[in-house]
């Protein structure tokens, strides 16, 4: 990428490493939101606090308002941001200008440019394939696109949409929107209920495209309802074992971590953990509910869950298999520890210091994080000293 002309002053932090955290606090000491909500199995919420060093960090550059990446094969990362743009930042940190050619978006509340990830063959064809807010008729909706970056990274050629979430509401929340390639052609994208009282329901109704896991079919681009009942996915990840693995947002309370299963129905909004933001409950208050599957794992109070990954890397051996989730609320990278399906250990890295939206493994095992909002960045964390 020599050819890209950096947009603006690169932040790098490179002998000099960012402060560490103030000692961990115990998270699991917070009280919940529903107290009188109880766990369906042991050991479905607030796992033993897991001890462990903080790693160190170096903000590779700054962005306005990430949401997602992927590592180019050439080195450096593609960002989205969420106003609308989609930006390459060099293995040096420079950030070009936009990459010309992405569709409109509707970047109100929590709309905007979203997720991104390269085509598997993407060292020769330079397919990517991106999630936005779409501004439709009635509204806006979900929407994944595909296109052929240039060689010098400037701009999109061959631009289509491939798949729109239907119906269109007026609302501008609850987009949902990973991307995870499954690595057997088919793309999977996930949605929200929209956060509206009205469309909630659809969550559960199989002919629409509101609260689901969706696996589009690349060699057709057909869609097929995945899974229904959820409420906002913005976490997904493919295990090592090939399974996908999602965690989705509760409301106060009710952060879940699922294992995807084709044909399951995953409660919401009929049974879910937490209560309502008024405090009321949530439907008929049931956390449990016949033919719907309980999460894995859930937080009350949430960690508002965004960017997930697996750890497959050198750097850090003890994490190797674990869960990476980036916290919003929770303002930490959440490192579950999972055990034949269940989560025995939970540790809470980076806490404080911001939002964090998006989470990846660079080739070299790398972690790299991008923290929310017009202030964020896209930062690399190593082993610390004490590591």
């Amino acid at each position: 990428m020599t050819s890209l002309i950096p947009r603006r002053l690169m932040w790098i932090v490179s002998a000099a490493l960012l402060p560490l955290a103030a000692p961990a606090q115990d998270f699991n000491a917070a009280p919940p939101n529903a107290p009188s909500q109880s766990p369906a199995f042991p050991g479905q919420t607030r796992a033993p606090v897991i001890s462990s060093a903080e790693p160190a960090q170096q903000v590779v550059a700054r962005l306005d308002s990430p949401w997602g990446m992927a590592e180019l094969p050439e080195g450096g990362w593609i960002v989205t941001e969420k106003a609308g743009q989609l930006r390459i930042v060099s293995p040096e940190g420079a950030v070009s200008d936009p990459v010309a050619g992405v569709p409109d978006v509707d970047a109100r509340g929590q709309g905007g440019l979203l997720d991104v990830v390269l085509a598997d063959d993407f060292a020769t064809s330079r397919q990517l394939f991106w999630s936005f807010s779409e501004p439709r008729e009635g509204g806006n909706a979900t929407a994944v696109a595909t296109g052929i970056l240039s060689p010098d990274g400037t701009a999109l050629s061959d631009v289509r949409v491939i798949f729109q979430q239907n119906p269109a509401w007026n609302s501008d929340k609850h987009f949902g929107s990973r991307l995870v390639l499954d690595g057997q052609g088919g793309l999977f994208v996930t949605t929200g209920d929209r956060s509206v009282m009205q469309a909630r329901p659809l969550a559960q109704d199989p002919q629409s495209g509101l609260g689901k896991v969706i696996r589009i079919d690349l060699a057709g681009d057909s869609a097929e309802v995945w899974t229904i009942g959820h409420r906002n996915i913005q976490s997904a990840a493919i295990a090592p074992d090939g399974q996908l693995w999602v965690v989705e947002h509760g409301a106060r309370g009710g952060d879940e971590l699922n294992l995807i299963e084709k044909g399951k129905n995953y409660g919401w909004p009929v049974a879910s953990y937490g209560v309502e933001y008024s405090g009321g409950p949530i439907g008929q208050g049931a956390t449990q509910a016949e033919g719907t599957e309980q999460p894995v794992y859930y937080w009350d109070p949430v960690i508002a869950p965004s960017g997930m990954a697996f750890y497959d890397g050198a750097l850090f051996p003890e994490w190797q298999g674990n869960a990476l989730i980036g916290g919003l609320r929770g303002q930490a990278l959440v490192r579950l520890k999972i055990e034949d399906g269940k989560v025995t250990g939970e540790a809470r890295h980076l806490q404080g210091q911001g939002r964090i939206r998006d989470v990846a493994v660079a080739r070299d095992g790398a972690v790299m994080v991008l923290t929310d909002g017009p202030g964020g960045a896209l930062i690399r964390l190593t082993p610390g000293e004490d590591a």
